[in-house]
């Protein structure tokens, strides 16, 4: 996370002991949803204990996944957890971080290789359309994790410029993934 849209260092923000988070580059109050949406634009920010003035960003960062987990649609497979846990304690934990940084480093990397070679390869075939459609889902599934995204496009606004709830965008998302899946029955008939 280096990308950097305001001043010359990450942006400081206080953890008060009621709290309140405190964002001394705007000189206001913000919300972990804030923190999660300048993480989405590729803003560097640091949190610390106001305090003691400790750095506690990795806790709060892990405390906007957990909220973000607990909102419904997760992004951690349970197997993926269980993994993870066992690892503490384990003689190869200190790989573990440089290991899932590198693996989500290159799977950003990749996508838009990926995205390119699917285009391509469906090119003015009768696939081109459910390709399209394809990578308008993958897009919208690997949002989370792209640097400087705010969350994907609505699929079909319910009227022209009024946007989409997250439940309506998830719900048109799935009705979407519906017609496809019904496509390809029909095409394997």
């Amino acid at each position: 996370m280096k990308k950097h849209t305001a001043g010359d260092g990450p942006a400081i923000i206080k953890k008060y002991a009621n709290r309140r988070l405190y964002n001394t580059e705007t000189s206001s109050y913000i919300t972990l949803e804030h923190l999660a949406a300048m993480t989405r634009e590729g803003r560097d920010f640091k949190v610390v204990d106001a305090k003691s003035d400790e750095d506690i960003t990795h806790n709060i960062l892990t405390q906007i996944i957990m909220e973000e987990e607990a909102r419904g649609e997760t992004m951690l497979p349970v197997n993926f957890l269980r993994q993870l846990i066992s690892m503490y304690g384990d003689s190869m934990q200190a790989m573990v971080p440089g290991y899932l940084e590198a693996s989500m480093d290159s799977f950003r990397r990749n996508q838009l290789q990926f995205k390119s070679a699917v285009e391509g390869a469906f090119a003015n075939s009768p696939f081109a359309e459910l390709a399209k459609q394809n990578m308008a889902m993958f897009e919208a599934a690997t949002q989370a994790f792209k640097p400087g995204a705010a969350g994907a496009p609505p699929a079909k606004p319910a009227e022209e410029g009024t946007p989409l709830s997250k439940d309506e965008e998830i719900a048109a998302l799935k009705a979407e993934l519906g017609k496809l899946v019904e496509k390809i029955d029909k095409l394997g008939e």
